[in-house]
């Protein structure tokens, strides 16, 4: 297979955790998931940044992205998609990136603060680990490394584009 339509192919096969990643910027706010509660550590569980609404809508809008490649997936000869690989990779996108939260409040990072590698990466990989839960031959290792190596540029430039359409506060 072409190097080409390895990456069409590997970024086809992620589309639904990179939709679920990005829709609560658009679709968030409301009551954080943490309530505003602290962790034993005295710190914010995950910050304000992370809601309800944004992870509920994370979720519909990955979800309903799987459910559209499964159908259109055989009418333009495209790799199979699913309403179940759309759920799952969603939900693990959505919990990576409250790990990665999680983990930069025990840093002493504020909420919407850049921390290299775990913003551009985290829900990437939680998204793959979850997927693989359901399907565990549906993505090549060669496959994973390929959309974790292509995230990171990815992630950077789709949030520059947020800020400069004023979705976002920061650039990254």
């Amino acid at each position: 297979m072409s190097l080409i339509k390895e990456i069409f192919n590997a970024l086809y096969y992620v589309f639904p955790a990179y939709c679920a990643n990005a829709s609560p910027v658009i679709f968030g706010g409301g009551k954080p998931i943490d309530c505003g509660k602290k962790f034993i550590d005295g710190k914010p569980i995950f910050g304000p940044h992370k809601t309800y609404r944004g992870f509920v809508f994370g979720l519909i809008i990955g979800t309903l992205v799987g459910y559209i490649q499964e159908f259109i997936a055989p009418t333009y000869g495209l790799p199979a998609g699913s309403i179940l690989r759309g759920f799952t990779l969603s939900l693990g996108a959505l919990i990576g990136d409250l790990m990665g939260s999680f983990i930069k409040r025990r840093l002493n990072f504020r909420p919407g603060a850049p921390l290299p590698v775990i913003d551009q990466v985290s829900f990437v990989v939680f998204a793959l680990l979850f997927s693989l839960a359901v399907e565990p031959s549906s993505i090549s290792f060669a496959g994973a490394v390929l959309i974790i190596i292509l995230t990171a540029p990815i992630h950077i430039l789709v949030n520059f584009i947020a800020y400069l359409l004023r979705l976002k506060n920061t650039p990254w």
